[in-house]
C-alpha cells in the first residue's frame, strides 16, 4: 500500500523540503523514537485520499497513528513545506508546458468546522452550523494556482480578486514568470460588473 500512495518519484521531490532530523545528544534518555518521515507522509496521504478521520487511521507497518500524522501535517504547514512543494510542482509543470493559462476556473466548497476557529462562520447551506469555505482558482486543467480560506458565511465574489492576485509567479520557461490566466471563468456567484472591470485592469477577463 505504501508504494502506491507515495511512490519513489514523489518522495524524492518532497524529502529535501522536510526539516532535517535532529541528532540526539543522549541516546540513553532520548525518549520514543521519532516516526519515519516517509511513513508519516504516507499516512497523511491515506487520510486525504480516503477521508477517514484522523483518530480512525489504522496504525500499521505502513504508517503511524493518526495523531502523529495530523501533528506532522500541521508542523509542515507552519514551516511552509507544502507551499514550497506546490510551487515547485507548478514550476515543473510549466517547464513541461502542461499548464493551461488560456483560462482559470474559480469555485468554492463549504465544510463543517465543529471545533470552531478563526476562519469559520455560520453556513447558510448547512442550517447555520459553523463551517469554513475553501476558495480555489485552478488553471484550465484544474491544477490549483491559488487558494484561500474564509468563514462559510463569506460570499464567493469577495475572494475573486484575492485569488487572482495571490497566484505566485510561475517560472519554468523563457521570459517573464506567468502570474495570471488570460480569462477567469466561474458560476453566477461571481457575476459582478465591477469585478469584470477590475480583472481587465489586471490583464484577465471574466467570463
Amino acid at each position: 500500500m505504501s508504494e502506491s500512495l507515495l511512490f519513489d518519484q514523489l518522495w524524492q521531490r518532497i524529502e529535501p523540503l522536510l526539516p532535517k532530523k535532529k541528532q540526539r545528544r543522549n541516546v540513553q534518555y532520548a525518549g520514543r523514537k521519532r516516526a519515519e518521515a516517509r511513513k508519516v507522509l504516507t499516512g497523511i496521504i491515506f487520510v486525504l485520499k480516503t477521508g477517514v478521520p484522523w483518530k480512525s487511521l489504522p496504525a500499521t507497518s505502513d504508517f503511524p497513528s493518526g495523531h502523529t500524522c495530523r501533528r506532522r501535517l500541521l508542523e509542515g504547514d507552519k514551516r511552509g513545506v507544502w507551499r514550497r512543494l506546490w510551487q515547485g510542482v507548478l514550476v515543473d509543470l510549466q517547464a513541461e508546458g502542461r499548464l493551461d493559462w488560456e483560462r482559470g476556473v474559480v469555485d468554492s466548497s463549504s465544510v463543517r468546522a465543529g471545533h470552531g476557529g478563526e476562519k469559520t462562520g455560520k453556513s447558510p447551506v448547512d442550517r447555520g452550523k459553523l463551517g469554513s469555505k475553501h476558495h480555489l482558482l485552478g488553471e484550465g486543467r484544474g491544477i490549483p494556482l491559488s487558494i484561500s480560506l474564509t468563514g462559510a458565511n463569506r460570499h464567493d465574489i469577495t475572494q475573486l480578486l484575492n485569488l487572482v492576485e495571490s497566484i505566485p509567479p510561475v517560472k519554468g520557461r523563457r521570459g517573464r514568470p506567468r502570474r495570471k490566466p488570460k480569462r477567469v471563468q466561474g458560476d453566477r456567484a461571481y457575476d459582478s460588473e465591477p469585478h469584470r472591470r477590475a480583472l481587465k485592469k489586471k490583464g484577465s477577463s471574466r467570463s
